[in-house]
């Protein structure tokens, strides 16, 4: 059962955590405020090819009268280093998941989802409403804000909009990423269109090409 795989694949990461011998290359998803993607792909970049970049986005989310806005990136390559951007990342209040070779050998069907955590968790129940066989592999939610402004469809002075930004930004719209496994192929596409339809980004790991 996927229980039991999960199980195995926690207790394998575990190990590999604790032993500083291995230095393999991994897969991780960054998200947070551009000031902290821009300094992780500078990383990345300086890396001297340890760490790729295999996407960057940035993301506005258009909602009523408000755009909320933040990036993510994935990359892909020397564990160690990963592991130092992932320490950065916790540090400046962004949300990091790493994902090793061990999750996707297991036959699982991972997917990785970055979106606001009350459209994640809102998402997550819909999915487990449908009776669909899944689990939450990874978790991780920012501690820092996400940006939040007015959209052009409020009438206001440009000089308003700025005054009135503190005021959104302090309602603490927290950015979650997950990692999540579904159990059976062909509720796959059932879970991408749950999450799509909510505005949520999907990285599906059977799309992710990487040349080791």
């Amino acid at each position: 059962m996927i229980e039991d795989n999960i199980r195995i694949l926690r207790q394998a990461a575990r190990i590999t955590s604790d032993n500083e011998s291995v230095d393999d290359s991994i897969w991780c998803v960054v998200a947070g405020n551009v000031e902290l993607i821009d300094d992780i792909a500078y990383r990345a970049i300086a890396s001297k090819n340890s760490v790729k970049i295999l996407f960057r986005e940035h993301v506005v989310l258009n909602e009523g009268k408000i755009n909320k806005k933040f990036d993510f990136i994935m990359l892909y390559g020397n564990s160690r280093k990963i592991e130092e951007f992932g320490k950065i990342t916790f540090s400046k209040g962004g949300s990091f998941i790493k994902v090793s070779h061990l999750y996707l050998k297991e036959g699982s069907k991972s997917m990785v989802f970055v979106a606001p955590d009350d459209t994640i968790k809102e998402s997550v129940s819909i999915i487990e409403k449908s009776r669909i066989p899944f689990a939450i592999l990874q978790e991780s939610q920012t501690t820092g804000f996400i940006d939040v402004e007015m959209n052009d469809s409020v009438k206001l002075p440009n000089f308003i909009k700025s005054a009135l930004k503190p005021f959104y930004n302090a309602n603490e719209v927290v950015l979650s990423t997950i990692l999540i496994s579904v159990e059976n192929d062909e509720d796959v596409e059932k879970v991408q269109s749950i999450a799509t339809s909510n505005k949520i980004f999907v990285i599906d790991f059977k799309d992710i090409i990487t040349e080791d």
